[in-house]
């Protein structure tokens, strides 16, 4: 008997619905269709260089085979990631609960009040923590939130000075990462030892680790009050956890504090992902990267919850973006923000307190035995001194499985944790040739600057003590949202398709979730195999020749392509090359990257069609060809079309002495049938949450590759403890690691005829959406033979200036039918962006379109008068149980039309928790902090 394949799950059409769907698009094959939709000037017809594809059973055994391989030492390294403990309750309940981690970035708030709540409980936690009055949710990692951190304090200080001082003791990820960031913008990063150096005269910024990356514990009241004397904001690099001994630092006056919530029961995953974090001080909040949730109220003035301030966001301001994030790591920051709604304030002390014990433990005993350890105070981390002996200190520590940091050759950095127990001090004692003291160990405080301020005084963080009551509040928070365990979400430009649970598993494998990013090499020789493996599909199927998967998001990706493009020119002699050309259709990152790689954006024109139009780039590149860098764009284009152009784009682009940069995000729409490496582009990022099936988890984590051709890939992000490496754009060597056997997962078990086929059953999807609903609203943009590629845009332009209907007011009844809304208004305004993927059955895709169809009569129903355009059941949507069940209803329509749209089955139904959230009453009236009860009894 045949072991049925892989990719006959995770396609959505068999066999019967291909025909029905060729049949309404009118082809007679997907082969077929496929050539009619791609230009043959790009199309690929060989057939991809992978193995052969592995059942999941198969593929799950070599997963672990390579789990295996890895070594799960006692690591004591800390730099920032620390052992944990994940609650059994979250890890089952939200790690690997597909009702968390399939859902979509909370655009749609009326169908994410679960996310946006945990989310606000995260930034509660941080500002609390902190004692800063507003955080943002979240960051990708420790280093990028201080770079961050950086560029906000150069917006934000008036004195004009380019100098950024960083005190010595920061980790030393954080000073890669800065400095990679600093140089393209005309950023000086000075490191400089502030217990021996005095600030200079002139600087707009200072950062400051606390506790330092040796240990010590300073008070840095003075630094930064000088620093503020200069006109120069300090960002402190705080670790949560000793916040909650320490003083915190809004309390010396740190204008911003940065950092990872990684301890807080986030597994170290070889680097990530991790939520980083970021908060502000008062006056700052309007220039906060990343995303801020905040509370609003909606329809019937009840609480809701929302993205606050979303014109921040860099699709509206593009190159005048200030930041280049776009993903959050959201599934991340609920799980730490979820530790400390279980463990409250209280576990969260006697959890740091414990820690402090065993580091001062482990100090007195090698102070007993002779060995000099700093004398600063300390909170988890002690730095010994074993003048020629630290490398053999290092080793024996390894020979008894545990993971010490050798700093230099005198020195030796151990850390202490959550997991540490007393084995792991004897054998650290033993390493150093001392014996183990006698005693139990105590839990004094840090001798540093105390916390004296209560936190995590809200009653969230003490409602949930017992199992029974977490397992309960998460499942509430669950139930409030929309995620793909409920249903389709056809979003257009995000692809949101099955995450099989096969692809998921072995992300909670102590092989692969419980490893130091820094530990030793030959303890990570599978997860090092993995990820060569990863990087060469990844190049295969794109046609490139090598591949880093350092970035930690799709932006990231785009950030570390651009910096190879710049790089490049300049060891040709060609630095004045600085001009990027992108297409007014591109999505807003690219153009926000492209200002953070130093480089000037030069707008092109898209012609009536939606493709790039030829003459003005003619026009563009005449007038910038000698300072001409790159040119960025997506293909298939934003607009969901294979463009007859591309080929001709590149060409125009190398000819002037340009590099073409391919935005990955549409990858999904080529797999199989065409490579960017070998159409004309030298770098893409790729967008492995999307293509390849690592889930969304309501807005991150996320990873984003560059791949690149040859000439490009000496310019690759490099190691961030490799001070002679190329730049690296996240804290990490291989960025959010832990999620990669996701992806590998899922290449592994589709092959190359299953990403083909996915591909095509893509595109098919796409074609007869637009077939089905192309007689009740326009198809925006279509090729040359009247096809989109994997995506297609439906215009209600004129049917809003008809009847005043607009895109919302269809994507809020869609939640009535039980739908995700699509993509509204990008690339253009007044439009919704339909993406089916492959992954859904014919089922769902007819369920979708008799839902638009539906929504078009009642659209015409407006337009006849029958309903008045204020009060009609699209204006009004969602509609929630306790609207509809209200002792008075005293719209025109029925009851049953509000609560029951033509064709929704009323056993399995999704109620939203909140009515239409009032956007604008949260923006004037900002709260991004968990409200007490009383702030809404009026």
């Amino acid at each position: 008997m045949t072991v049925e394949q892989f990719v006959n799950r995770h396609l959505g059409p068999d066999t019967a619905a291909h025909a029905r769907m060729l049949e309404a698009v009118g082809y007679g094959s997907v082969e077929e269709l496929m050539d009619a939709a791609i230009p043959e000037v790009i199309r690929w017809h060989g057939t991809l260089d992978l193995p052969e594809p592995a059942t999941e059973q198969e593929a799950l055994a070599q997963l672990r085979a390579l789990a295996d391989r890895n070594t799960v030492a006692v690591s004591m390294i800390g730099l920032g990631y620390h052992g944990t403990h994940t609650p059994p309750v979250i890890r089952r309940n939200v790690l690997e609960n597909p009702a968390w981690y399939t859902a979509y970035t909370p655009y749609q708030p009326e169908i994410s009040q679960g996310r946006l709540e945990a989310l606000l409980n995260f930034q509660t936690m941080v500002a609390d923590l902190t004692a800063l009055p507003l955080a943002n949710a979240s960051m990708l990692d420790e280093a990028t939130a201080a770079a961050e951190a950086m560029t906000l304090a150069r917006r934000a200080s008036r004195n004009g000075s380019a100098v950024y001082v960083v005190d010595a003791d920061a980790l030393p990820q954080t000073v890669a990462v800065l400095r990679a960031r600093a140089e393209p913008l005309g950023i000086e990063v000075r490191v400089l030892d502030l217990v021996t150096t005095d600030l200079p005269a002139e600087l707009f910024g200072l950062h400051l680790q606390y506790p330092g990356a040796s240990g010590a514990v300073r008070d840095h009241r003075e630094l930064v009050e000088a620093a503020h004397e200069r006109g120069a904001l300090v960002t402190v690099a705080a670790d949560l956890l000793a916040l909650t001994l320490l003083r915190p630092p809004g309390e010396i006056g740190a204008d911003i504090a940065a950092g990872t919530t990684q301890r807080f029961g986030v597994p170290m995953g070889y680097g990530g992902p991790h939520a980083g974090y970021l908060a502000v001080r008062a006056g700052l909040e309007r220039m906060l990267p990343g995303r801020l949730v905040g509370v609003s109220r909606d329809a019937a003035g009840e609480r809701a919850y929302r993205l606050a301030l979303q014109t921040r966001e860099q699709h509206i301001r593009r190159e005048k973006a200030t930041s280049n994030i776009c993903t959050a790591q959201v599934l991340l920051a609920v799980m730490a923000g979820m530790y400390a709604v279980y463990h409250g304030p209280d576990g969260l002390r006697r959890i740091a307190e414990r820690v402090h014990a065993m580091a001062d433990r482990l100090a007195g005993g090698l102070r007993a035995g002779g060995v000099e350890t700093g004398a600063e105070p300390f909170f988890d981390t002690v730095t010994a001194v074993v003048p020629q002996r630290a490398a053999a200190v290092v080793a024996a520590a390894a020979e008894r499985g545990v993971n010490l940091r050798l700093v230099d050759a005198d020195r030796v950095g151990i850390a202490c944790d959550e997991t540490t127990t007393e084995e792991h001090l004897r054998a650290v004692w033993a390493a150093f040739g001392v014996d183990a003291p006698t005693g139990e160990p105590q839990s004094p405080a840090p001798a540093g600057p105390a916390r004296s301020t209560a936190y995590l005084t809200h009653p969230v963080f003490h409602a949930h003590r017992s199992e029974t009551a977490m397992l309960r509040y998460l499942r509430r928070l669950a139930d409030f949202d929309y995620a793909l365990d409920r249903g389709m979400i056809p979003l257009g430009s995000c692809t949101m398709k099955l995450n099989a649970t096969a692809e998921m598993e072995p992300i909670s494998w102590p092989g692969f979730a419980d490893l130091h990013p820094f530990a030793p090499a030959a303890q990570t020789t599978g997860y090092r195999e993995l990820i060569s493996s990863l990087e060469e599909w990844l190049a295969e199927v794109t046609g490139y020749d090598a591949v880093s998967v350092q970035p930690n998001a799709g932006s990231q990706g785009e950030l570390a392509g651009l910096l190879a493009i710049r790089a490049y020119h300049r060891d040709r002699g060609e630095a004045h090359r600085t001009v990027c050309l992108i297409p007014s259709s591109a999505h807003g990152t690219n153009a926000a990257s492209a200002v953070m790689a130093g480089m000037r954006v030069v707008v092109v024109a898209c012609d009536a069609d939606g493709n790039v139009d030829l003459v003005d780039l003619d026009a563009k590149i005449a007038k910038h060809r000698d300072e001409l860098a790159a040119i960025m764009v997506t293909y298939p284009s934003t607009h969901g079309v294979y463009e007859s152009g591309i080929a001709t784009c590149c060409a125009k682009v190398h000819d002037a002495g340009g590099q073409v940069y391919v935005d990955g995000a549409n990858l999904n729409a080529l797999l199989g049938f065409a490579k960017p490496g070998q159409f004309g582009a030298d770098v893409s990022h790729l967008n492995l949450h999307k293509t390849f099936c690592i889930p969304h988890g309501g807005g991150g984590p996320g990873v984003g590759p560059v791949a690149v051709r040859a000439h490009l890939a000496p310019y690759l992000p490099g190691d961030p403890l490799d001070a002679d490496g190329a730049p690296a754009v996240s804290a990490a060597r291989y960025g959010s690691a832990g999620i990669l056997p996701i992806a590998w997962a899922y290449l592994r078990m589709m092959g190359a005829e299953g990403l083909t086929r996915a591909t095509g059953t893509a595109v098919l999807a796409a074609n007869y959406v637009a077939a089905r609903l192309r007689a009740h609203y326009p198809v925006l943009y279509s090729g040359s033979k009247g096809l989109v590629a994997h995506e297609c845009i439906l215009d209600l332009r004129a049917l809003t200036k008809a009847t005043g209907v607009t895109v919302d007011d269809v994507a809020k009844r869609l939640i009535d039918h039980g739908f995700h809304a699509p993509t509204m208004s990008f690339p253009v305004a007044g439009t919704l962006m339909v993406e089916p993927t492959e992954s859904e059955d014919l089922a769902e895709l007819d369920r979708f379109c008799d839902a638009m169809i539906a929504i078009r009569r009642e659209i015409d129903e407006v337009g006849t008068g029958t309903w008045p355009a204020g009060d009609n059941p699209l204006r009004n949507a969602p509609h929630t149980a306790a609207m509809v069940s209200a002792d008075e209803w005293p719209h025109p329509y029925p009851r049953s039309v509000g609560a029951y749209p033509a064709g929704v089955e009323r056993a399995g139904k999704y109620w939203p928790p909140v009515r239409r959230v009032d956007g604008a009453y949260g923006d004037r009236n900002l709260v991004c902090a968990c409200p007490s009860p009383e702030a809404f009894e009026e």
